[in-house]
């Protein structure tokens, strides 16, 4: 492996929209190239929309959605992957030739689909169904997986994909700045957003808060420590339809250190260098060479009991 440019962006995308957000991806793509970028990685149904979904029909999500890998949105990105020179990310809604719909994130470069990971626990449609399988594949000599938004939630989910070989796991996202039940959770004020050049403050407390920021760190920076592994999080800026987002897209190192970060309320990317040496000096590293799992095993693979089984489609979803 040698040492890869990666970026992560963030944009306030349009609902439905994907000629709109295709282009935003393409100009931001485009930003990531200049500076030397070899992946650019979006956020979670970053070319549809997301929030939108939930008031969606079943016909009307069928609408949407496109078969991957023939749909158009593959060969835009494609096209995009081709005319810069590196590899995108990005996320929508696909269906299958049973009109399934899964809320899916892929990977694509110059000549087409080079990975697609099918959302493992989608709740903001009833209409989805989850996908059944990690995702890990070889990426310009690193092996990389895929795991989005809620997925990353479930911890379990995490070790899986770095015990099938990922160094660097993709964590689209559209999160933050909504009810849970954990203290100071919440929706953020969209009039906040619309003032944000009169009173940037009053947004920015709102974002760097338990609503958002501070939120995140109690749980996405131990993600990457605890697995030795490159986080890549994306995650929507401004309204994702009545939901203000609040950005914060950034690549995080196997020591759990923010490398980089978006901290603008712009559409933008911030982009890294990540080396394979900190692979295998990080703690993580250690401690999957520590496991017992014959102590385990048993234990993380058995099924809930009937009064632990609570749904992961019920109201709090935020983590």
């Amino acid at each position: 492996m040698d040492k890869l440019r990666i970026s992560t962006a963030q944009f306030e995308n349009k609902s439905g929209d994907k000629a709109y957000n295709l282009e935003v991806i393409r100009k931001l793509a485009r930003k990531a190239a200049e500076e030397g970028s070899r992946i650019v990685a979006f956020h979670e149904c970053s070319v549809t929309g997301y929030t939108f979904a939930r008031k969606l029909s079943p016909e009307q999500m069928l609408g949407l959605a496109e078969p991957v890998p023939e749909g158009e949105t593959i060969q835009k990105l494609a096209g995009i992957a081709n005319d810069y020179n590196l590899v995108v990310l990005a996320g929508l809604f696909e269906k299958d030739h049973d009109d399934r719909i899964y809320n899916t994130y892929v990977c694509v470069d110059r000549n087409g689909l080079v990975a697609k990971h099918r959302k493992l626990h989608p709740f903001i449609s009833p209409y989805l169904t989850p996908g059944d399988s990690y995702t890990v594949f070889d990426l310009l000599g690193w092996k990389c997986g895929i795991l989005i938004c809620y997925d990353n939630n479930i911890t379990e989910n995490v070790r899986a994909t770095k015990l099938l070989g990922a160094d660097i796991i993709f964590m689209p996202h559209v999160t933050m700045c909504t009810p849970s039940t954990r203290p100071g959770a919440g929706f953020v004020d969209p009039e906040l957003w619309y003032n944000r050049e009169n009173d940037p403050t009053s947004l920015r407390l709102e974002f760097n808060g338990m609503k958002g920021r501070t939120w995140l760190m109690k749980w996405l920076p131990s993600r990457a420590w605890d697995n030795a592994v490159y986080v890549i999080f994306a995650n929507p800026v401004g309204m994702d339809d009545d939901q203000l987002k609040n950005g914060c897209s950034m690549i995080i190192d196997p020591f759990g250190d923010i490398i980089a970060e978006c901290r603008s309320f712009d559409d933008s990317i911030e982009t890294a260098s990540i080396i394979p040496g900190k692979l295998t000096q990080a703690g993580g590293y250690r401690y999957l060479n520590a496991r017992r799992p014959e102590l385990y095993s048993d234990i993380t693979g058995k099924a809930h009991d009937a009064e632990q089984k609570v749904s992961w489609l019920g109201n709090d979803r935020s983590g």
